[in-house]
């Protein structure tokens, strides 16, 4: 039999995650296009530094990339909010089946605009940690901070929202959400 190639193991992860760092790069930016072209620049920077990263945690390497690429964007042009979707078009977090209750929570708009007034940082917190159920350990390796940094940047994104959308946030915290 063939052994696998480090080329098979690239590409086996891309297939593997792509969809779900796509989705999370659709949260961190708010736009479709922007976060596929997030995604494809990070997986060409992740190519580079396949050898040395495959056997740590290529996962965190490349969010690590999704977040500050994201950053680096949005400090370039400017605050970008998500649009709502207009008559035949996709919305931003139109991607397929739903793997949680996450996704109908945060269906609407008022979700989506909320997270756009977030600074960057917290929104990736709150990204990782109640869209990509990270672990406070996971989120600091990926945004390269310690625990408690994660633990303060969420608690003030939590904060911001229940002051942005308190109907959605006492619903979700009465089904153990939020």
């Amino acid at each position: 039999m063939n052994q696998p190639t480090e080329d098979d193991d690239f590409v086996q992860f891309v297939r593997a995650r792509q969809g779900t760092l796509l989705r999370a790069a659709r949260l961190y930016c708010g736009d479709p296009h922007i976060a596929e072209d997030l995604l494809q620049e990070a997986f060409v920077k992740l190519a580079s530094r396949w050898e040395s990263v495959r056997d740590g945690s290529p996962d965190a390497y490349v969010r690590r990339i999704l977040y500050r690429d994201s950053v680096s964007r949005w400090r370039k042009w400017g605050r970008e909010r998500p649009y709502a979707a207009g008559p035949g078009e996709r919305d931003v977090f139109d991607t397929g089946p739903v793997s949680s209750g996450v996704d109908e929570w945060v269906a609407g708009a008022p979700v989506r605009e909320a997270l756009a007034q977030l600074p960057p940082r917290q929104r990736a917190v709150i990204v990782l940690r109640y869209f990509e159920d990270q672990s406070e350990a996971q989120i600091a390796e990926v945004l390269g901070t310690s625990a408690g940094t994660v633990k303060s940047q969420a608690s003030k994104a939590l904060a911001h929202l229940r002051r942005l959308m308190p109907e959605f946030v006492d619903a979700g915290m009465a089904e153990g959400g939020l």
